[in-house]
């Protein structure tokens, strides 16, 4: 089995319940969503190929115990399900970044999932695979990117709709990088006692655009 590889690196994760833990970045080249906001454009074409034990090889060659496969949109290479197993069956801390846009139900249930859902301000609302939902577990966790007070509203109302403190973990809210003053987004989750997970992305305050980061 093979897959199109854009880049493997070690950084500190920058989002999501493991933030600041060093972590090896597995990203898969292609994407089939075009959110406006997406900082990894670069990733939508090109890579090289790799067979799976390539890809162990490399990530067990960093050290560390906490692997993150994404993209790009990583299920869309369909043999990604079985990198994800080869990875937990190795004894390792295993997380998919995920859109939400594709089926998520093979995948091996200890992986923690996290759904990056889409918000009106993506561009790509209607990719949302609400059915997903079901197939979480309270090991997984939701993630909105948020552009605007509109996203922001319209989040809070699918949190409720969707029950999903139910069926995940986390809830994680994330100011679009381009767009929402991370404060802004800190002051209306205050405001409204939201129980939900305010997160940066602590990598781009310590790189910045830097590739590899």
């Amino acid at each position: 089995m093979q897959l199109r590889i854009t880049e493997i690196f070690l950084s500190l994760q920058g989002e999501s319940t493991t933030v600041g833990l060093p972590t090896v970045f597995v990203r898969l080249t292609g994407c089939p969503l075009r959110c406006q906001y997406c900082d990894t454009a670069y990733a939508f074409s090109g890579g090289s190929m790799m067979s799976i034990d390539q890809i162990m090889d490399e990530v067990r060659g960093y050290g560390v115990k906490h692997v993150t496969v994404t993209g790009g949109e990583p299920l869309a290479q369909p043999d990604v399900c079985e990198l994800l197993r080869r990875l937990c069956d190795a004894g390792l801390n295993v997380s998919l970044e995920t859109s939400g846009a594709l089926d998520v139900q093979a995948v091996d249930s200890r992986v923690v999932k996290i759904l990056d859902l889409k918000t009106p301000g993506s561009g790509e609302v209607s990719r949302n695979r609400w059915e997903n939902l079901q197939h979480c577990t309270s090991a997984d966790q939701v993630k909105f990117v948020i552009c605007n007070r509109a996203d922001y509203e319209w989040a809070k109302l699918q949190c409720d709709e969707q029950q999903i403190a139910t069926r995940v973990g986390e809830i994680l809210f994330s100011p679009s990088h381009t767009e929402l003053p991370a404060r802004t987004l800190a002051d209306w989750i205050v405001s409204d006692r939201l129980p939900v997970r305010m997160q940066i992305q602590l990598h781009k305050f310590l790189w910045g655009d830097e590739p590899g980061r």
